[in-house]
């Protein structure tokens, strides 16, 4: 078979690909920046059983999480599959199913609020709106262009990801803040989040609004991110309801099998249920 080596050009091809694929903007990003950090793992060496291999070991010495590892490898994948080098795809690792979150990592609700609060504290009144868009809906960073003036009047917004579509409602005292938001702004239609050009915000920038009210807010920034806030609207939304079906089509999930990873316990309510057990005489 020819030999491949990975450069600009191949990785233009590939990133047209996955477009042409109707792939959603963030996998897109996400795949062709995994396939450039293999690009420059490889340099000018062709790619091989043994260099594909090699990258894997490399991950893995990074300490990387096992499944950001398999998000990576399936990056991976996606271009020799492109490419029609299937005999070279890479095994992804086994991990075992996880039973409780680790609490380092878990948001939660009291810890929302401190954030929702701080972000007014700091008179970032767009940053604390994003937050409880974010919590109330459980939306994605990249679904708040579809949370329009229109759509908040209609009290509900249509959302499309991933080539489907599904209605997010919008709860009364949100719609009110929402409204008030965008007639502050000027804003009479389209896009309530946006920049000062009117342009979508970027997720980045967002992202770095978020950490900087970490410390008024006494929350670990390794906890603040825009897709926790997603998973703590899943675990408020099971607790009330306990219906992972319902859950898994207001989160926009093809698989129930994805929903369950939002709605395991915590690491400390998973202790307290050992506890309460009493298994020792």
């Amino acid at each position: 078979m020819k030999k491949i080596i990975l450069d600009e050009e191949i990785l233009a091809k590939y990133r047209q690909y996955l477009v042409m694929s109707e792939k959603a903007f963030g996998t897109v990003d996400k795949y062709t920046r995994d396939v450039r950090g293999l690009m420059e793992f490889a340099g000018e060496n062709p790619l091989s059983k043994e260099l594909l291999i090699g990258y894997k070991d490399h991950l893995a010495s990074l300490k990387l999480a096992p499944r950001s590892i398999n998000g990576i490898i399936s990056s991976i994948n996606s271009l020799l599959d492109h490419l029609g080098r299937r005999d070279l795809t890479l095994k992804t690792l086994k991990v075992q199913q996880q039973v409780f979150c680790k609490e380092e990592r878990e948001l939660t609700r009291p810890e929302y609020e401190r954030l929702v609060l701080a972000a007014r504290k700091h008179r970032n009144h767009r940053l604390s709106l994003i937050f409880e868009t974010l919590g109330s809906t459980g939306i994605r960073i990249s679904e708040l262009q579809y949370v329009t003036v229109e759509a908040v009047q209609a009290g509900e917004a249509v959302v499309s990801c991933k080539r489907k579509l599904r209605t997010v409602f919008i709860v009364k005292g949100l719609r009110k803040k929402l409204l008030r938001h965008a007639a502050a702004r000027g804003i009479k239609s389209g896009m309530i989040f946006v920049t000062r050009t009117g342009k979508a915000l970027d997720r980045s920038n967002i992202w770095r609004e978020m950490k900087a009210i970490c410390s008024d807010a006494g929350v670990t920034p390794g906890k603040v991110f825009p897709h926790n806030l997603r998973h703590l609207f899943a675990r408020v939304f099971y607790n009330i309801e306990k219906d992972i079906a319902k859950l898994a089509d207001i989160l926009g999930h093809s698989s129930i099998n994805t929903t369950r990873i939002y709605i395991i316990s915590s690491g400390a309510e998973h202790r307290r249920k050992m506890e309460r057990m009493r298994m020792l005489i």
